[in-house]
């Protein structure tokens, strides 16, 4: 009689789990017009889902969820946070412009892990279970410049991030936007992007795929905000 194999492991994605078409990103930088409200949208719409499973034993290896901090995200973001500290003007856009500039200089992944040992999670460990890499379908493989662990999740973390929760190892995990020779590491030509997690059981990886209009468009059309909540730049 036929045995499956114990070494037979399965990588199901949340959209493919749950029939969801997935959603196409854009790259584009320039203004957005969001409210504090709209976070949670634009959380999900830059968050993706993977698990990773023993098909014969029900074990689960892995299940990783991550958020790709973008132009786009860093908005939202600065607004949900300025309307929760209640900041200035000025405070308002000091913190703007310090998170679009991060964006300019590396690629940033809010990262949430579970699965297996605990202890074999920790990214940042020199016997991790995990390698983690940025990957793009042009080919381009990159490995990440800082991996940061995030022992005690503080409140900020917690709410804007609720996947982050108790029995979860987060990382804050930074990527090179161009390597020493000047290339960028999610290239122009890119369809797709992500980060892959491979080790001893197996490999998957979380996806991003990129609008044809990357270029020209923002990748939400949010309604126009009041000045009072709005994190726009201004003179």
């Amino acid at each position: 009689m036929f045995r499956l194999s114990t070494a037979l492991t399965v990588a199901v994605s949340a959209f493919a789990a749950c029939g969801c078409a997935p959603q196409l990103v854009s790259l584009a930088e320039g203004p957005r017009e969001y409210v504090a409200t709209d976070y949670e949208s634009v959380l999900r719409h830059w968050t993706r889902t993977e698990r990773l499973f023993s098909l014969s034993e029900l074990d689960n290896f892995l299940t990783a969820t991550a958020t790709f901090e973008s132009w786009d995200f860093r908005w939202a973001y600065t607004v949900r946070y300025v309307q929760d500290y209640r900041l200035t003007i000025d405070e308002r856009k000091k913190l703007l412009e310090k998170a679009l500039d991060e964006t300019k200089r590396r690629h940033q992944f809010f990262v949430a892990i579970y699965g297996g040992e605990r202890r074999y999670n920790d990214l940042t460990r020199p016997d991790s279970a995990w390698i983690v890499r940025l990957i793009d379908d042009t080919g381009n493989e990159t490995a990440p410049e800082e991996i940061q662990l995030i022992k005690k999740p503080n409140a900020i973390e917690r709410t804007y991030f609720p996947y982050n929760n108790v029995f979860r190892q987060a990382f804050r995990i930074r990527f090179p936007r161009v390597t020493a020779e000047g290339r960028p590491t999610i290239s122009t030509k890119a369809k797709w992007f992500g980060i892959r997690f491979a080790g001893a059981q197996g490999n998957t990886q979380l996806v991003w795929e990129i609008s044809n209009d990357a270029l020209n468009t923002p990748s939400t059309s949010p309604s126009s905000p009041p000045p009072s909540e709005t994190a726009a730049t201004s003179n």
